[in-house]
């Protein structure tokens, strides 16, 4: 049996040359002999058959060592050689022997201690590199519980790490009323999805679920049960590429179901490139006509309906600016302070309100002349900072908004640094036959000042 790389491929050249079909069928069932970054690996050639990990960099790049016995040497003509042919072992020399080393250890089926968002970014670059789809999705870092208070499995994962194949929509009238995220404006509260024990297989793509509302579920391609989706819980964490856009004026909130505040949001830079993509994605599962069918693995190409101008607006579901709901139940920070939805008892409106916890100092007699104070009464005080008891203030007159024919007049704008989204489909307002994704919040963090954003800012080299 060979010992390194040089004897497997000498020993593979004498046997092609001499016409020894045994030896080579013998040899290409052995372990594969290749350096990477300068170090040797011995690997089982089984190790890539998982789902999604073939065919991978191996056995496209190498095709002479990891095709058909018959094939090994492609053009090999021995009629004409004096000596068996001088080649070399494969070899992957820009790439990390110890990143490598790991990632065999994965595909082992041992567990790999990802130390930090670095060393996993080098295990992704590399696997993605080697073309292991499979291992891959393992890899991307993502959270999957069972919301109780919904009864409901969902998944939080980054936008950047969806793929289209594992998208899917879910309807409410197939899948029992479904829980939302936020509840539409038809329904009251969030309804309970399929218990743990009962697995019900997504809705099937039909021009049957145009009017139906419902929610978008994931499950990671080569890896989660396909039958057995999860809700949906969009990350967006790319630096400021959100803006939310309040009305000018506060609403009066409906008194029936949840209280919950509509708005609408633009996405910038990639981000909004991202989000078109996964909009049409959704509908294209839905059955629903896109503009611009943008699809996840078309943006990068650069030609055809890629080079056209991304928009939400083109992608079926949704106008120029996004749909956004705000309930109750989502955890707001802005200017790294808590913020809730609210009514205030006296004007009847809905607003925001930012909530500081205070500690009054409590005085406690120690001796004669000596007082100490603590601080274990807890004081909250609450203070409106759109909408509710706050003032109208001036606002930014009405404008245009083009294809996307929103016109309205626009208040306050808040910057968001990262966000939670889960994903409904709901139909539009008054017609029935366009359907619109809703982003409804599950948590924000962002600023709505500048100074805050300015606070944060470090100097170089501290």
């Amino acid at each position: 049996m060979p010992k390194d790389g040089e004897h497997f491929v000498r020993l593979f050249a004498d046997a092609q040359f001499y016409s020894l079909p045994r030896l080579t069928k013998q040899l290409f069932r052995t372990d594969i002999f290749i350096r990477i970054g300068g170090t040797p690996f011995q690997v089982p050639r089984d190790l890539f058959s998982s789902p999604g990990d073939s065919p991978n960099y191996f056995s496209l790049g190498f095709a002479q060592f990891f095709s058909t016995p018959s094939e090994v040497f492609p053009g090999l003509d021995r009629n004409a050689l004096l000596r068996p042919p001088s080649i070399s072992p494969p070899a992957v020399p820009n790439r990390s022997g110890e990143t490598f080393a790991e990632i065999v250890k994965l595909l082992q089926g041992y567990s790999v201690d990802i130390r930090n968002e670095t060393h996993r970014a080098q295990l992704l670059r590399d696997v993605r590199y080697f073309h292991l789809r499979g291992l891959e999705q393992k890899l991307i870092p993502c959270d999957i519980t069972f919301n109780l208070k919904r009864n409901q499995s969902e998944i939080l994962i980054r936008l950047e790490d969806i793929r289209q194949s594992g998208i899917s929509f879910k309807s409410d009238a197939l899948s029992s009323s479904t829980g939302s995220g936020s509840a539409a404006h038809s329904t009251t509260g969030a309804s309970p999805g399929p218990g743990p024990s009962k697995s019900i297989s997504p809705a099937p793509s039909s021009t049957g679920s145009y009017n139906r509302a419902g929610t978008v579920s994931y499950a990671r391609p080569y890896t989660d049960d396909h039958a057995n989706m999860n809700i949906l819980v969009l990350e967006v964490s790319s630096i400021e590429s959100t803006t939310l856009h309040f009305p000018a004026f506060a609403p009066t909130p409906c008194l029936i179901g949840p209280l919950s505040l509509d708005l609408r949001a633009t996405f910038h830079s990639n981000t909004m490139a991202r989000i078109t993509s996964l909009f049409s994605v959704v509908a294209s599962k839905m059955g629903l006509p896109a503009t611009q069918p943008l699809g996840l693995m078309m943006l990068a190409s650069g030609g055809g309906v890629a080079a056209q101008p991304v928009s939400p607006a083109n992608s079926g579901v949704s106008e120029r600016k996004v749909r956004v709901r705000i309930a109750s139940d989502c955890y707001i920070e802005m200017d790294n302070t808590p913020v809730e939805l609210g009514i205030d008892p006296e004007s009847g409106r809905l607003g925001m309100k930012r909530i500081k916890i205070e500690r009054p100092a409590k005085r406690a007699r120690v001796s004669g002349e000596r007082y100490e104070y603590g601080g274990d009464v807890e004081a909250e005080k609450s203070e409106w900072i759109w909408g509710g008891a706050k003032k109208e203030e001036s606002h930014r007159q009405s404008h245009s908004e083009g294809e996307g024919g929103e016109d309205e007049e626009v208040g306050e704008e808040w910057i968001v640094k990262r966000a939670h989204w889960r994903l409904r489909v709901e139909p539009v307002d008054g017609d029935g036959a366009r359907m619109q994704v809703v982003l409804c919040g599950v948590r924000i963090e962002g600023f709505a000042i500048e100074r805050s954003r300015n606070r944060e800012r470090g100097f170089l080299g501290a």
